[in-house]
This record gives C-alpha cells, structure tokens and sequence, in this order.
C-alpha cells in the first residue's frame, strides 16, 4: 500500500466525517427544537422513552449526541436518570440507521444530492431551505466519501495486499477485535464511522464476518468514550448518564462475546446475505436490538449501579450553576432548558429576599441579615455569569425561537437583579430604624403591606407567566392594572405620610425613610411587570421601565 492508496484512504474518511457532522448539524438545526419538545413531555414512561430515544437518533444521526442532549435535561430538572436510562437505551438502536443506508448502497445518488444540497444551501433565500440543502449535502458528501474510500486507489489495495490478507487471516483472536474496534471508535469519535468502515471492507471482500462481529462489539464499546469526555468536570448525573451509556454496550459486550463463540450466530448473519455491507449491519442491529430488549427492564437497577459507583459531590460553594453544565456544550438545544431553569432559580432567591426584607420591616427584624446577603451575592454572581454564557450560546447558530427566547432572557435576569438589589435596600433601611429607633403608625405600617402584598403578587404571576412563555392579552391587561394599582396606592400612602408629618405624627427623619421605602415596592412592581411583558410572545420589543 503506497502512500498515495492511504492519502486516499484518509480523504474519503475525512469526506465521510464531514458529511455525517455536517448532516447532523442540519438536522438538529431542522428538527432538533422539536426533537426536545418531544423528549420533554413524553418520556415520563420507560417504554415511552425508549420508543423515543430510537425515534430521536433516527432522525439526529447520532446517539452520543441524543444522550448529551439528555445530561442536559438532568440538569434542567426537565428529567430523573430512570427516565433518560429507556431514551439511551433506545437511542443505542436508533443510531443502527446509518449502518442500515450503507447496506442499501445509495451511493448512486450521491453526487446528485452534493448537487442539490449544494444549490439549496447557498441560493435559498428561506432559512429552512438552507438547513434542508445542508441536510441533502451532508448526505451526499458522506456517501461520496465512503464511495471514494471503498475504491480501488484506497480500500481496494487491500485486495492485493499480502500482509493484510495475512493480518486478517491470523486475526482470529475475539479479545484483539474488540480492542481493535474500540481504539477505531475511540479514535474516529463515532460508532457510525466506524461501523460504515467496517461495512466497506466487508463489501471488498476484506473483513470476514468472524472477526467483524468482534470488532463490532469493541466499536460499540469504545462509544462511550466521547461521553466520557463530555462528562469530565461534569455534574453528577451527567456523568451517570456517559455510565449508563457504557453500561448498556458492556453488558452487550459480555452477552455477544459467548454467542459469537459457541452458538451458529455468525453463520445465521451471513446467510442473511451475500453483501458484506448487509452482514456487518445485520450483526450491529441484533446487538443493539438485543441488548435493549434484556436491559430495558432492569432500568432501576441500572439506575441504581449509576448511583453507587458515581456519588453525588459535596460542593464547597454557593457561587455555582446548579442547572447548567459548562461541559456539555456541544448541543446547543440541550444548553436552553438549562439557561431557563438557572432564571427560575434566580427569581426565587429574588422573591425570597423581597419576603424576608419586608417582613423584616414590618416585625422590626433583622435577623436574617446574613441570608438576604448571601442571596443578594448569589443573585448578582448569576446575572453576570447567566449573561457571559448565553453571550457564549448565541455566538452558535441556534433555532429562532430559542434565539428570540434567550434574547428576552437578558431582559429577565435584568429585572430579577435590580429586584434584588431593592430587597437589599429595604433591609438596609430597616436596620436605619431599628438603629434611629424609629416609629411607625398603624396606619403607615398597613399602607406599606398593602403595597408589599400587592406587589409580591404581581410579582408571582409575572414569574409564572415567563416561566411558562404565555401571557394573554387578559391576563396581561390584568397584571397592568395590577402595577396601576401599586403606582396609585404608593402615592396614596406618600400623601397620608405626609399629613402624619404635618400633624408631626411622624418624625421628619423616618418620614424620608418611608417615603424610599414604598419607592423601593413601587420599582419592584414596575420590574415585575417587565418580566411578565416579556412573556408575550407577539412584542417586538421588551417593555423597560
């Protein structure tokens, strides 16, 4: 084999690579938004999810990245590790697609597609026809490639090469192809490419089914690797996840190892078909296939070994993302819930500061000093580092509604920030008049709860509208009214003080105190609105008061 053969070789691998990452891209650009929706609402059931799980790899191309998708929804708290254990499961079988398009040999059609893909991606003017060409593009360009290396200036050498007809003669050894396959897998990073190779050398005559089924079974194995490295530095059921993973191709190691060796399996393979491409995709769909059928119903237990081995970490520091993992950034889609689910932890730590401050003023008590601090230091730590990571996340093409979505997110930790910071206030301005010994009437103190109960519900149903993304045209006009209210009673209650001041029922210096007081409430309103405005979807523009 002459330099030139493996230059070839290598060119038609690097164009198969491209082809199925650029593919998936595509896919995931196209269906991917929908693809989620789906795994978020319909995996509550194992069986459900593992249904969904072959349906979702189908479509992406690629299981590594339907279970990275999923360390991100552990994350979220959109999903427990019961139910992502059926969708990997199942993921497993439906990343056997490609193998299943190799076999059927569509690599007539390829430079057809490269031709379509092509004009479609470079002269459509609609964004989806673009993704589509990419789609078709990828396509054509993966079957090219593996056309171009299944030829006779590269893998077709081999036919004439003594030293590998020899290698592959003496290669009987099942341990050495399992190691060989996982070093490819572990190399090419896909179980896919490694597969689609293993399928050309058989169709060239070059990979007996004896030993392909061994270096199948290492290939699948050595697919953990990419989620291995994913799960690095990783929270805790991301990396149980990549076990998961692992789990399933090791017990199909140790299943398929014994029947390739003592049963007629091999020979039942190769009677399915003359094509060494058919065989090879043959073997790979029964070790998925079954593989998923004996550990589908043991997820709980599979569970469980996740838990034992992989234990939860002791964090030294609030200072973190609970919901977002930095690591797993390679799918963007999964990256979104994440980010959405860090804003809601926000919100709460900025409703719980404005309860505790206000109840603070109210009882005279400040007790929880240190807590409205730490929470107001936490408030502040993810607004800065929310807004550097969704920077990071649109610098990546993403689907318009996520991007539409994460804009207005920048808006929304805004708001929830400077509500924080009015918390702070008010609990500093109580220790004022605990400090000055100041008092209050009863009528001063009820004015105040009015608005603060006023404006702690404005600020609930503002929080519960963003969180769900739906606010109608009536509930908005209501929650308007709502803030109206709050701007009408804080300045009612500016005018009686000022009366108690005139009748000098109140002394000059708790009366300016008050007076900031209710305007902390007031801007707490006026942001709770701009949260609950940004969850209409038909405005342009985010409302900032």
């Amino acid at each position: 084999m002459t330099v030139q053969n493996i230059i070839s070789l290598l060119g038609g691998l690097g164009l198969f690579l491209f082809g199925m990452k650029y593919m998936s891209r595509a896919i995931n650009q196209v269906a991917g938004n929908k693809m989620k929706d789906l795994l978020e609402r319909l995996t509550r059931n194992r069986f459900k999810g593992f249904f969904l799980g072959v349906l979702v790899t189908m479509v992406i191309q690629s299981s590594s990245a339907t279970t990275v998708m999923l360390m991100g929804f552990l994350n979220a708290g959109i999903m427990d590790l019961a139910q992502a254990t059926g969708v990997i499961i199942g993921a497993n079988i439906g990343t056997t697609i490609t193998s299943v398009l190799i076999a059927l040999d569509v690599s007539a059609i390829a430079p057809i597609c490269i031709f379509i893909g092509t004009v479609m991606a470079l002269f459509s003017k609609k964004q989806q026809r673009k993704y589509t060409g990419q789609i078709i593009l990828g396509f054509g360009i993966l079957f090219f490639g593996l056309k171009y290396m299944s030829g006779d200036d590269a893998m077709g050498v081999l036919k004439t090469s003594v030293g590998f007809q020899s290698f592959i003669t003496r290669t009987n050894n099942p341990f050495l192809g399992l190691i060989i396959g996982i070093i490819m897998c572990s190399v090419l990073q896909s179980s896919s490419a490694a597969i689609g190779i293993l399928q050309m050398l058989a169709l060239n005559g070059l990979m007996p089914m004896s030993l392909a089924i061994h270096l199948i079974i290492g290939v699948n194995v050595g697919s953990a690797m990419p989620l291995f490295l994913s799960a690095i530095g990783a929270k805790t059921n991301a990396k149980r996840a990549a076990l998961i993973y692992f789990i399933f191709d090791f017990v199909g190691m140790l299943l398929f190892v014994p029947i390739s060796l003592f049963t007629p399996f091999v020979s039942l393979i190769e009677n399915v078909s003359t094509n060494g491409a058919v065989q090879v995709a043959a073997g790979h769909i029964v070790f998925k296939i079954v593989t998923a059928l004996v550990l589908l119903p043991f997820v709980k237990v599979i569970v469980k070994i996740s838990e034992r081995i992989i234990q939860p970490k002791e964090h030294e520091t609030e200072l973190r993302f609970v919901y977002i993992d930095r690591k797993l950034n390679s799918n963007m889609l999964a990256l979104v819930p994440q980010i959405s689910k860090e804003v809601e932890r926000m919100a709460l730590l900025a409703r719980k500061n404005i309860v505790i401050a206000c109840e603070g003023f109210l009882k005279k008590d400040t007790s929880r000093e240190r807590e409205i601090r730490d929470n107001e230091e936490l408030i502040n730590w993810l607004n800065h580092h929310i807004s550097d990571f969704m920077v990071t996340v649109t610098s990546h093409a993403l689907p318009a509604a996520d991007s539409e979505y994460i804009g207005r997110l920048f808006h929304v930790i805004t708001d929830l920030e400077r509500i924080g910071d009015h918390a702070l206030n008010i609990l500093e301005r109580t220790e004022l008049v605990m400090q000055g010994n100041m008092v209050f009437s009863d009528a001063a103190l009820k004015d105040f709860q009015t608005i603060y109960e006023k404006a702690l519900e404005l600020l609930d149903r503002s929080i519960g509208a963003f969180t769900n993304m739906h606010l109608s045209a009536d509930e908005e006009h209501e929650l308007h009214a709502l803030e109206d209210s709050i701007d009408h009673l804080t300045i009612q209650a500016q005018d009686s003080h000022v009366e108690r001041l005139r009748k000098k029922e109140c002394s000059t210096s708790s009366g300016v105190l008050y007076t900031k007081l209710l305007q902390d409430l007031e801007r707490v309103g006026d942001h709770s609105y701009n949260i609950a405005w940004a969850a209409r979807k038909d405005k342009n523009l985010i409302r900032q008061i």
